[in-house]
């Protein structure tokens, strides 16, 4: 039963009604009185639209009024009202059976308007019709909206529009426009966010192959309209019919107003699908549908195979077999041409057929034949022209044998087995005699008298082709054989040995370059990238001019460029001789020291001086005119000094012509270091190697972790684009990651250069503390020929070098001096976790053995006393200077 009242118990208030605005706190409240001496405390629930609130706030106070009644007071609290919170409000109290329920209260909301839907970014293409939505919501309602474009209003109160939920409909953009709307009601007027519409080039039309032949594709079309906005270029995309569309034969930008290009390069009898898009400044226009083409018929790539002869009489059987090349074309047959003194050359059409019968009833004395494939589009290669014997037949014998009887063969064979014999020999005595390369015996016994005789033997001589005979070979300019004197090596003065890496597009060994008095150790990076062409050739050997050019303490220098002949390449293969780098590369170095079998500590000072130094090398290569384009720690050296150089630079842009950077098939990009403007449009600038730079900084500062976890290649342009950046990594300087950061700025132009980075860095660097006197262990031992740093070696900041391997305990006994007495003890339960690298022990030019058991601050002594202890100010520069 449900009763307003009963006998003892009635609300003396009930909940009221309450009119707020949306967020503001609302408060509601209701008052029961209980008569009679058996009414013990009750619990008031309070009840929306007959539902009971599971979670509500609200507060319950009971007051005696005297002795025979209790006032109940309960209030209902929202700190923050939502439309959800509208609606009407009562208070239940149950008394066994019955049920007690007050009068209802309303809470009603009124304010400026809120909105659900606001207009949004987007792209659309130039003239082409879209719609915008907006809309508000009261109380108070009704709510009219009014549209504005560029801060400019679009329609009035009156408007039909204006009738929230709005719709705004646009015939077409010719430019890039921002849109909002402004909401209206009785309480005021409320803004929307700003939604700006990107204007985007049209698709290009009417595309149409205009000339093929059996190599090439010349594409012609007419740019779409891009608005207000030029279309500056058009980008070109080819790719092989049916294979995947991310892996493109051939990619070429084209710049505005060309509205053609030559695809060159292709395969003959062959179907290709192509595609465009063409970009003004305000972003690409959407890509074309694929159009599908086919080049022409070409020749037989190569002659017929397998050309035998079978001679019987005056009957010959030629046999041959197809082309082993591609034929570039349908096979529709053969052409077969002999000849014989005295005889006019004869040409047969065998058609499909792959033998031929030959009835040549005078007697001859030889026979020329040779043989070719052929397709729509004419003839290919003929084989080279063969010649047979033939006997006339003797009229007074009644038998009469073959011109060409079987017991030739055993001859053949003898004379081959004699020639392969003398061959082996001469290889022998040649290896045998090859370390007699001066003279030959110096004394010998004379045989008559005994007398020790100098016996001269003229000095053996190899024919080598030198730098200079290649040159000459290739049709290199005098100019640029003038300034490569200095550049190429003889082949024969470097040897190679072991494979330190080898990757994609070639390797790098460990050789030892003769020089005139020294043999100098060197790292040697040969190519698997073939020079196809002459100009090919001479871009390579001039980057090489320039490069060798190259003097600074913080790029890789190049010793020498040396060409390796291959009988099966048109051209010879270059090989690249660099400095040998004792400790490898940047990256395997922090990646080491962070997750090795033995990890090793590197100071702040000696990561913010790896920064420095190829900052110094960037600043050194920009000044010089010269891109990077893969600029990461993995292609930064360290020398025995510690000290960093920036290397594959330069030449890799041209050995790796096409294939790393390459436009048309970008195979395997870099993309995680990539400015976001080359990933776009494939330019490179200084700018884009800054951004580089900031992702190497990055690495530094995490000692080799890869940039942008768990974010895929595939993924990160839109990663990029949304404006998301590498997070800071944990206890690295502000100062650093400010750097960092301006170094990915969107716009290029606002990213700093490397003289501004360098010296940024360099004020850091001078900043950091040399020592901290909370964390640098001191070590006394004989006859150190240098400062000892935090870490057992010299100073990190002097380039000291740290290895990696495990430091190995002897048990020998180390005396050391601390700054207070009990701060550092020998743990050997910590012999694991390194301190003193190897080098930096060697380093020390130690006397006696190396002791090995490792200082640390003492997890088992007693605490250093306060008084002793460093200051706060201390502690705080610590804290600048350490990360973990």
């Amino acid at each position: 039963m449900i009763f307003l009242h009963c006998v003892g118990l009635h609300f003396m208030e009930s909940p009221k009604n309450v009119t707020s605005s949306l967020g503001k706190p609302v408060a509601v409240q209701c008052v029961l009185r209980a008569d009679g001496e058996g009414q013990g405390p009750l619990d008031v629930l309070w009840l929306k639209e007959g539902q009971q609130l599971e979670f509500a706030d609200t507060n319950q106070m009971q007051l005696p009024e005297d002795e025979n009644g209790w006032l109940v007071i309960s209030e209902l609290k929202i700190e923050e009202v939502q439309l959800s919170d509208m609606g009407s409000y009562q208070c239940a109290v149950s008394s066994g059976e019955e049920e007690i329920l007050s009068m209802e209260g309303y809470i009603e909301l009124e304010g400026l308007p809120h909105f659900s839907v606001e207009p949004q970014d987007l792209s659309v293409v130039a003239n082409e019709e879209l719609s915008l939505r907006c809309v508000a919501h009261g109380p108070p309602d009704p709510v009219r909206v009014i549209w504005l474009q560029d801060g400019a209003p679009l329609n009035n109160l009156k408007d039909p529009i204006s009738l929230s939920p709005s719709t705004l409909n646009i015939s077409g953009l010719n430019k890039t426009s921002s849109f909002s709307c402004e909401a209206h009601n009785r309480k005021g007027v409320a803004s929307s966010g700003t939604g700006v519409v990107t204007v985007l080039p049209s698709q290009p039309h009417d595309i149409k192959a205009e000339e093929i032949t059996n190599s090439s594709i010349r594409l012609s079309w007419h740019m779409g309209f891009g608005g207000i906005y030029p279309i500056s270029h058009c980008i070109v995309q080819v790719k092989a019919s049916g294979e995947d569309s991310d892996e493109f034969i051939s990619s070429q930008t084209v710049s505005a107003p060309v509205t053609s290009r030559l695809i060159s390069r292709l395969e003959a009898f062959s179907r290709y699908d192509l595609r465009l898009a063409c970009r003004s400044s305000e972003g690409f226009s959407n890509w074309t549908v694929w159009m599908s083409v086919s080049t022409s018929e070409g020749v037989p790539e190569s002659a017929p195979d397998n050309v035998t002869a079978v001679v019987n009489g005056t009957e010959v059987l030629l046999r041959w077999s197809e082309p082993p090349g591609k034929m570039n074309g349908q096979l529709l047959g053969y052409m077969m041409e002999y000849s014989a003194p005295n005889m006019e050359q004869v040409v047969v059409d065998t058609g499909l057929d792959t033998e031929l019968f030959v009835n040549l009833s005078a007697p001859l004395s030889n026979v020329s034949f040779r043989v070719c494939a052929y397709t729509g589009a004419g003839q290919g290669p003929w084989t080279p022209l063969q010649t047979i014997t033939l006997i006339p037949a003797d009229i007074g014998q009644v038998q009469h044998p073959p011109a060409f009887s079987w017991h030739w063969w055993y001859v053949v064979m003898a004379i081959a087995a004699a020639v392969a014999l003398a061959v082996l020999l001469a290889v022998y005595v040649t290896r045998l005699r090859r370390k007699e390369t001066r003279f030959g015996e110096a004394f010998e016994p004379m045989m008559e008298s005994g007398e020790l005789v100098v016996r001269y033997r003229a000095r053996r001589t190899y024919s080598r082709r030198t730098a200079e005979a290649t040159l000459n070979s290739l049709g290199i300019s005098d100019e640029l054989k003038q300034k490569l004197q200095d550049v190429m090596v003889d082949r024969h003065k470097l040897t190679l040995g072991k494979t330190l890496g080898e990757g994609e597009f070639g390797s790098v060994m460990e050789g030892s370059l003769t020089q005139e008095d020294s043999v100098l150790k060197v790292a040697v990076k040969t190519m698997k990238i073939a020079i196809c062409t002459r100009t090919e050739m001479e871009d390579f050997l001039r980057e090489a001019a320039c490069m060798k050019e190259f003097d600074h303490q913080n790029v890789m220098r190049l010793l020498g460029v040396c060409l390796q002949t291959v009988e099966s390449e048109g051209y010879p293969s270059p090989v690249v001789i660099l400095p040998y780098m004792k400790h490898g590369d940047l990256h395997s170095y922090l990646l080491y020291s962070r997750l090795g079998d033995a990890p090793v500590y590197l100071p702040s000072q000696m990561l913010v001086k790896f920064m420095t130094d190829i900052a110094r090398g960037m600043e050194y290569l920009s000044g010089k005119n010269f891109i990077h384009r893969d600029l990461a720690a993995r292609n930064c050296m360290l020398n025995e000094n510690m000290n960093v150089c920036v290397a594959d630079f330069g030449l890799s842009k041209k050995i790796y012509n096409g294939d790393y950077y390459r436009q048309g098939r970008i195979s395997k990009m870099p993309v995680k270091w990539i400015a976001i403007e080359s990933l776009a449009d494939r330019v490179y600038t200084t700018k884009s190697d800054v951004w580089s730079f900031g992702v190497t900084m990055w690495e530094i500062a995490t000692r080799g972790q890869t940039p942008y976890p768990g974010v895929e290649n595939s993924e990160i342009y839109d990663y990029l684009r949304q404006g998301n950046r590498l997070k800071q990594p944990p206890d690295c300087l502000d100062s650093i990651y400010s750097l960092m950061f301006s170094c990915w700025l969107l716009s290029p132009k606002d990213r700093p250069s490397f003289e501004i980075l360098r010296c940024e860095l360099e004020k850091v660097l001078e900043d950091l503390p040399s020592q901290d006197p909370d964390e640098i262990l001191y070590v006394n031992m004989e006859e150190t020929s240098g400062e000892l740093g935090a870490v057992g070696g010299r100073d990190p900041i002097m380039g000291v070098p740290c290895a990696l391997g495990a430091l190995k305990g002897s048990g020998s006994v180390a005396t050391v001096e601390v700054h207070h007495p009990s701060r550092y003890v020998i743990c050997p339960q910590h012999e694991n976790q390194r301190l003193l690298s190897a080098d930096s022990m060697e380093s020390l030019s130690l006397m006696g053995p190396v002791p090995t058991p490792l200082l640390q601050p003492s997890s088992c002594s007693t605490p250093v006393p306060p008084s002793e202890g460093p200051s706060p100010e201390d502690r705080d520069e610590r804290k600048r200077a350490l990360w973990q």
